[in-house]
C-alpha cells in the first residue's frame, strides 16, 4: 500500500472515502487531549484555562517520567498531517519525529511490543509501518535493542504516541529518536481502518508529508507514481564490508535451550548480511558459533574458502527476485556445507532449490502467527516478510516442515540431501516469543552431523 503523510493544517478528506468511519472513532491525541475527548462543561473548563502551563519531571532510580502540556487557546494538538494512499483514501493525524515528504509501501504489524526493535529492522526498509497495537512510545529507546546501527522503516503509523516515557533503560523519547533518524512518524490515526484496508485490498503505497504547500492529488500522484515491486533493496541494507561476531544473548535475556551451548566455540558460520538482525547474530553465538558476517555480493568462492562449518543466509527486505545474485551464491554453495536460511535466506534459498516465490497480499507482520511444525507442536511465530516460496514448484527431495497456519503458506524446508534447512519467520524473535528458537540448536546438529561425517 502507498501512502502519504503531511503536515498541512487544512488537511482535507477525500468524499469518496470517509476514514473516520462511525466503527472507528479517532483516538485521542498523543500529546494533548482531542477534541472528541472533550464534552459540555469539560470543554469550557478547559477553554478557560488558555494561560495554564503544566510541566512535571520526575526522576526516581531506574524509572524517568517525564510529561509537559501546554494549554493555550485551545486544549487539543492539531492534525498537523496527512497519509494519502494509492486507493485515495486520507487519514489525517498529528505529526512527531522528522518533517519532510517520504513514499513507502504500508504494512501492518501485529505485535504488542518491541517497537523500537521492528523500528531498527532492516526488513522494513522501503515501508511504512502501522502499529496495531495502539499505546506506543511509552518505554521511551534505549541502547540494548537496537536490532541494527539505524531505524529502517520509512515511517511510523500509529493511534496513540504516549506523552511520558517510563523505562529504567530508556535513554530517549521515541519522538526524538526517529527525528535523529529522519523518519516521519504520525499519531492520532485510525488504525483499525488503515489495516482494514491494507487487508481487504493488500499491500498500498503511501506518502508521509509535512511538507504544507503540497496538495493531496499531488501527493496522491507521488503514489501512483512508485513501487516497491523489483527493487533490490538487499544492496541498500548489507554491510560494506567482512567483520567478526562473537557477543552472545545479554546475560539478562538468556533463556535455558542455549545455556549448555555458551560452553566454548564450536563452530565457524559464514553470514551472508542481507539486513541482519542483532539478535540473529546473538542466538548463533549462544550456540557457540564464532560469526563471520559478510557482504550480499560477498563471493561464494571466497566464503568457501573460510572454511565455514555453515552458512547462513539473513533476513531481509524487499523482493527476492531483484536480488539474483544472491541465489547465484547459494546454489553454489549449496550441498557443499550446511546451510540455514531465515526469512529472506528462506526465499533465496527456495529459488536457489529450483522454486519460485510470489508477493502475498498484505504479508506477515507481528508475533503471534501460529506454525505447524513436523512434531505437531505449535510455535508461536515473530515474522516479517511479503513473500512466500511456493511449495508447488520445489524439487523432488525438498520437504515442507513448517506451514503457517493462519493462511497455510511454506514456513520452512529442509532438503537433507544437499544439507540445508530454512524458516520463513524469525526464530531469534526480538520481539516476539521465543517457541522456534529450536531452529538454531537444529543448525548446530546438522552441523555436528557433517563435521562428524568428515572425520
Amino acid at each position: 500500500m502507498a501512502c502519504i503523510v503531511s503536515t498541512s493544517q487544512a488537511v482535507r478528506v477525500a468524499p469518496a472515502v470517509d476514514t473516520r468511519s462511525a466503527r472507528a472513532a479517532p483516538a485521542v491525541s498523543a500529546h494533548l487531549p482531542s477534541k472528541k475527548a472533550f464534552a459540555g462543561k469539560a470543554v469550557d473548563f478547559a477553554r478557560g484555562c488558555r494561560t495554564a502551563m503544566a510541566h512535571s519531571a520526575v526522576s526516581t532510580g531506574r524509572t524517568r517520567v517525564v510529561t509537559s502540556a501546554k494549554i493555550g487557546s485551545r486544549p487539543w494538538a492539531e492534525h498537523d498531517a496527512r497519509l494519502v494512499m494509492k486507493d485515495g483514501s486520507i487519514f489525517t493525524g498529528i505529526s512527531f519525529g522528522a518533517k519532510g515528504t517520504v513514499v513507502q509501501e504500508v504494512v501492518f504489524n501485529t505485535s504488542l511490543s518491541g517497537y523500537q526493535e521492528i523500528m531498527t529492522d532492516p526488513s522494513y526498509a522501503g515501508q511504512a509501518v502501522c502499529f496495531t497495537c495502539p499505546h506506543i512510545g511509552n518505554v521511551g529507546i534505549n541502547a540494548d535493542d537496537m536490532e541494527s546501527s539505524k531505524a529502517w522503516l520509512g515511517g511510523a503509523i500509529i493511534r496513540s504516541l504516549s506523552p511520558m516515557v517510563s523505562n529504567y533503560r530508556s535513554v530517549k523519547s521515541l519522538d526524538q529518536f526517529l527525528t535523529e533518524q529522519g523518519v516521519i512518524g504520525i499519531t492520532d490515526v485510525d488504525t483499525r481502518e488503515l489495516t482494514r484496508r491494507i487487508r481487504d485490498q493488500g499491500a498500498l503505497v503511501c506518502v508521509l508529508s509535512t511538507d504544507t504547500s503540497k496538495t493531496d492529488a499531488e501527493l496522491l500522484a507521488m503514489a501512483n507514481d512508485w513501487s516497491i515491486d523489483g527493487v533490490d533493496y538487499l544492496s541498500k541494507v548489507t554491510c560494506a564490508a567482512p567483520y567478526e561476531w562473537k557477543d552472545p544473548t545479554i546475560a539478562e535475556w538468556e533463556y535455558p535451550l542455549a545455556d549448555q551451548a555458551m560452553a566454548a566455540t564450536k563452530y565457524h558460520v559464514v553470514a551472508y548480511d542481507y539486513g541482519i538482525k542483532t539478535n540473529i547474530l546473538r542466538r548463533l553465538a549462544s550456540y557457540g558459533c564464532k560469526v563471520t558476517v559478510v557482504p550480499g555480493k560477498y563471493p561464494a568462492a571466497d566464503v568457501m574458502a573460510m572454511n565455514p562449518d555453515g552458512v547462513f543466509f539473513s533476513n531481509g527486505p524487499g523482493d527476492p527476485s531483484a536480488a539474483p545474485w544472491a541465489v547465484e551464491n547459494a546454489k553454489f554453495i549449496l550441498g557443499k556445507v550446511p546451510t540455514f536460511g531465515i526469512c529472506m535466506g528462506h526465499q533465496v534459498m527456495g529459488q536457489a532449490f529450483g522454486a519460485t516465490t510470489y508477493k502475498l497480499p498484505f504479508g506477515h507482520h507481528g508475533g503471534n502467527h501460529p506454525i505447524g511444525t513436523p512434531s505437531g507442536r505449535i510455535e508461536i511465530s515473530a515474522q516479517n516478510h511479503n513473500y512466500a516460496v511456493d511449495p508447488k514448484t520445489l524439487p523432488k527431495g525438498v520437504v515442507v516442515t513448517h506451514t503457517n497456519l493462519n493462511d497455510g503458506t511454506n514456513a520452512g524446508m529442509v532438503w537433507a540431501e544437499k544439507k540445508a534447512m530454512t524458516i520463513q519467520y524469525h526464530p531469534e524473535a526480538a520481539p516476539g516469543p521465543h517457541d522456534a528458537d529450536v531452529s538454531f540448536a537444529n543448525f548446530v546438529e546438522m552441523m555436528e552431523a557433517d563435521m562428524a561425517v568428515a572425520k
